[in-house]
């Protein structure tokens, strides 16, 4: 008979080698039930508990049933479904030489082993398929797998219950386990080597499981184990080490795939190695102490939570970050090879303190780094080294192009032969400063987008022959505005406005006097994903002249409050933000003449003259950014004339279909901005023409309406469109 507890490694025991053992160490140490040689035995519920020794290829089917210890050797098979192995005192619960076992919906339990797998003399291994959700407990070792014997672990626990317990413990054999749980009182999984047989020990873990309770998760105490962790499989450790190797042992760690992200660390004794290997989008978050070699591929990435090192580096497509914002890091490598690798690193150049990355040996490949993006002003970056290298043809450049540093972008250079530093001497604006230009330079543009022409604004009045009225309008803008080299952006502009009017009458001439009211959203629109809104609520007041030989006079005085805010994409994918508010008053003259010709045809030559003045701001982005402007001051002159025809049409109305074409020159002085005291120009002086076509038409005999389209370019400033669209109202 073989024995309940012949080849039990656990630590008291592990001098033992189970090649070693002589056949008389598998008799019985205690009295069988009778051995099942060469037959096959059925027992389920009505069965009473009992233990059980199989050889000779016999088979052992439980089902339902309970039973003590179980042990089988020469060929033979056991099947559990459903049942229960409570092992006597010292005993394993199922041990298996030679043997296949079959446990489904099952319960072992053992003060010593749960589930054993051996191996003869002659080194045939054992098989075992454990699903169902079984547990497998032992208070020394959930399961033991030894060389040539495989276990396979689905959807089911395995545990090792004792303050020193292991829920597996593997020498040179192959576990897979997927769906499942290994928990061990010390550590999850133990692998040991077994010198007496050749390999070593695979272990594939799949949404899997592994906790070691006072200890590591896996601890290799020697031989070589090859591990792969994928599809969120998770490793935790009360001391934090996700992998400990020692005892001269060695390990390859393969993380696989985008669901499985370890937290914890990687220790290697001296004497012992170890290699590690991120794919496929997976991370690992942790130090990585003593290790040979590192391999980051296809998007993977190594997550540092101290300072670095590692013998070999090779990247591929994937990634070292080194901690999280506001750590700073050191890593250093011996070798670094491979291409397409990124380096994620922070850095606060105004207080010095940087990431860096130190090859001694060799450097290959074309790789990037990352860096974050700042609101404040870099000391001596110039002066910096981000990267150093000991030879080699390894380059460096940033991830998405210059990073954004205060005022201004850097680029990435080498200097010399061996270092990498921030390029202080070529430097454009930041998005940062692109907004806060933008922002201050745009309020102009709004409210002359809201004033637009005595025409626009209230349709031709004189349909309506000088009579009390309201109107409103609505109306879209867009500029497309190049103030410098370094300042570019688009302004999309839509509001209303709405004003009502009464009738004055002095001499020969017709006053009208009128308030008006509105609000326009402007939105600004710049490169790298940066923006702006200027939100503008306005009230204001006109008069309007209009004479009978055709002359007319307009002039109009507006208030405005703006309310500007920032959304600035940095170069590092974070988002910085502000807002202020601030105030504007302007006011507009247009004068003109009506001229009739023959045949209904008309000609009205007119000039405008604008000026608006905007308080200026101080105000400070999310990111510490800080912002001046001073008060800005424009002055518009428009020369231009309309031409059309009046039709008369139905019950006598008229429609008025016209062109118009006018000269436009900017006065107003340039404005300065300050970013971090750094100063800037965003002025807008300088001309332009503009082309415009429209209708106004009487629709009642109380009703007029008018559509206005314009276009208009220039140095500065180009208008693709310009539409508005007016209803007025007389009583």
């Amino acid at each position: 008979m073989w024995a309940s507890n012949v080849f039990n490694l656990n630590p008291l025991s592990k001098a033992v080698k189970w090649a070693s053992l002589a056949p008389l160490l598998f008799f019985a140490q205690q009295v069988m039930a009778g051995p099942i040689n060469g037959v096959v035995v059925n027992i389920d519920q009505n069965t009473s508990p009992d233990s059980y020794s199989l050889t000779n290829a016999a088979t052992l089917n439980a089902n339902a049933a309970t039973t003590r210890e179980i042990t089988a050797g020469g060929g033979s098979k056991v099947n559990l479904i459903g049942s229960t192995v409570n092992a006597t005192a010292g005993s394993n619960g199922l041990a298996l030489f030679d043997s296949d076992a079959q446990i489904t919906g099952s319960r072992i339990n053992s003060s010593v082993t749960g589930l054993q797998l051996g191996f003869t003399a002659t080194g045939a291994g054992s098989k075992a398929t454990v699903d169902g959700n079984s547990l497998i407990s032992g208070v020394n070792t959930g399961a033991q797998v030894g060389a040539e014997s495989t276990l396979t672990l689905l959807n089911s626990r395995l545990e090792g219950t004792g303050a020193n317990g292991a829920g597996l413990r593997m020498f040179d054999g192959t576990t897979s386990a997927v769906g499942s749980t290994i928990v061990g009182g010390l550590n999850g999984i133990v692998v040991r080597n077994d010198a007496s047989q050749p390999g070593g020990t695979v272990l594939n873990l799949d949404s899997t499981q592994v906790q070691g309770s006072g200890g590591s998760a896996i601890f290799v105490q020697g031989g070589n184990a090859a591990i792969t962790a994928r599809n969120g499989t998770n490793l935790t450790a009360s001391n934090g080490i996700l992998l400990d190797v020692g005892n001269g042992g060695s390990a390859d760690l393969s993380v696989s795939d985008s669901n499985t992200h370890l937290v914890g660390d990687v220790v290697v004794a001296s004497g012992s190695t170890a290699n590690v290997q991120l794919d496929n989008s997976a991370t690992l978050t942790g130090r990585l102490e003593n290790v040979q070699g590192l391999s980051v591929n296809n998007n993977a990435r190594w997550v540092m939570v101290g300072d670095g090192s590692v013998q070999s580096l090779t990247l591929n497509g994937g990634g070292v970050q080194f901690g999280n914002p506001g750590e700073f890091f050191k890593l250093s490598v011996g070798e670094l090879s491979g291409n397409g690798g990124t380096f994620y690193m922070h850095n606060d150049f105004s207080t010095g303190q940087i990431d860096t990355l130190t090859v001694t040996g060799n450097a290959s490949g074309n790789h990037t780094v990352a860096l974050d993006s700042s609101g404040s002003e870099p000391v001596a970056a110039g002066s910096r080294p981000v990267v150093h290298i000991g030879g080699g043809d390894a380059t460096f450049s940033l991830l998405g192009g210059a990073v954004s540093l205060g005022a201004y972008d850097y680029d990435l250079i080498k200097q010399g032969d061996n270092d990498w530093v921030l390029n202080t001497a070529t430097r454009s604006i930041s998005p940062g400063t692109q907004s806060v230009m933008a922002l201050f330079n745009a309020a102009p543009t709004v409210w002359y987008g809201e004033l637009s022409t005595l025409r626009s604004r209230m349709g031709e009045v004189r349909m309506d022959q000088g009579k009390a009225g309201g109107w409103i309008r609505t109306y879209g803008n867009k500029y497309d505005v190049s103030a410098s080299q370094e300042l570019a952006y688009q302004q999309t502009q839509h509001g209303f406005s709405f004003g009502a009017d009464a009738p004055l009458p002095v001499a020969d001439g017709q006053w009208l006097v009128g308030l008006l009211g509105g609000y326009s959203q402007s939105d600004l629109n710049m490169s790298r994903g940066t923006s702006g809104e200027v939100d503008s609520y306005y009230l204001g007041a006109y008069t309007t002249w209009l004479n009978e030989n055709g002359y007319y006079a307009d002039a109009v005085i507006k208030f405005n409050r703006f309310r500007n805010s920032s959304d600035v994409q940095l170069s590092d994918g974070r988002k910085t933000k502000g807002d202020y508010d601030n105030n504007g008053v302007g006011a507009s003259v247009e004068l003109g003449r009506h001229i009739k010709l023959d045949n209904g045809y008309f000609v009205e030559p007119y000039t405008q003259w604008a000026g608006v003045i905007v308080e200026g701001a101080d105000y400070d982005l999310d990111n510490g950014m800080a912002a001046e402007g001073d008060r800005v001051r424009s002055m518009l002159a428009k020369v231009g004339a309309t031409a059309g025809r009046n039709f008369t049409v139905g019950k006598g109305y008229e429609v008025q279909p016209y062109v118009r074409a006018a000269y436009v020159h900017e006065f107003g002085a340039n404005s300065d901005v300050q970013v971090n005291n750094n100063s800037f120009n965003t002025g807008l002086s300088g001309s332009r023409g503009e082309l415009g076509t429209g209708i106004a038409m009487q629709a009642t005999d109380r009703t007029s309406v008018h559509l206005d389209l314009e276009y208009s370019n220039g140095d500065k400033i180009e208008q693709p469109w310009g539409v508005n669209v007016g209803l007025r109202y007389h009583w």
